[in-house]
């Protein structure tokens, strides 16, 4: 064996000796302590977790009115194990900042999208996103005809389980049934509409813990 072989091979062995036993180690300056994050969905079972896009319908254009693009993320649909009411919650990716939260009422009408299977369009008459109660007019897409399905059959499932369990809307459908059973007495009477009915609940909806809190960027 050559000198300059031997000398190769007495380097390789310095260096693998030195990477083995060589093991930094820094201590942190700073000790920071777990910070527990608070989603507000600690009481909520999720019912069902979907990707989607989202769009609300802009009345206030400049122009014309259009729909326009309000986020892309996941989409939960969770119900409250005390309240017994179901609300839907949507983050964008990425930024995690909400453009959806609002809750299911048995007086919402989920209608199928002109030209497309995979997108519904529905009224709520109060949306939470941006921290202020408002009726939008949402229109959302999946990414497949199985996940619409999935969507539309879970949205039929949580009406009905409102209707029957949250007392807030059995008040309410107890007092439309009497209403409508007894003879108009004034012109007042025959201009009640559906809207008008909800109006109660979305004030009383507003005062449940789900609101303000939900619509902080993580």
């Amino acid at each position: 064996m050559s000198e300059a072989d031997e000398a190769g091979d007495r380097n390789r062995s310095v260096s693998e000796s030195s990477e083995t036993e060589y093991d930094p180690h820094f201590s942190p300056i700073i000790s920071l302590p777990e910070v527990a994050i608070i989603t507000n969905e600690e009481e909520e079972e999720v019912m069902l977790k979907l990707r989607a896009k989202l769009y609300r319908f802009d009345t206030k254009s400049d122009v014309t009115p259009e729909w326009k693009e309000r986020g892309t993320g996941e989409m939960k649909m969770l119900k409250h194990k005390d309240n017994n009411t179901v609300r839907i919650v949507m983050r964008r990716d990425k930024t995690l900042k909400v453009c959806a939260n609002h809750f299911i009422t048995p007086f919402m009408d989920l209608k199928p999208s002109i030209g497309s299977n995979k997108a519904f369009v529905y009224t709520v008459t109060g949306d939470f996103a941006d921290e202020e109660i408002k009726s939008e007019c949402l229109a959302i897409r999946f990414g497949n005809v199985d996940f619409a399905n999935q969507f539309k059959e879970k949205f039929e499932e949580a009406k009905k389980f409102v209707s029957e369990n949250c007392c807030l809307y059995q008040e309410s459908l107890d007092t439309s049934l009497e209403k409508e059973n007894e003879q108009p007495d004034s012109d007042a009477d025959e201009n009640i509409t559906p809207e008008s009915k909800t109006s109660d609940l979305t004030r009383k909806l507003s005062e449940l813990d789900v609101s303000k809190k939900e619509t902080e960027e993580q």
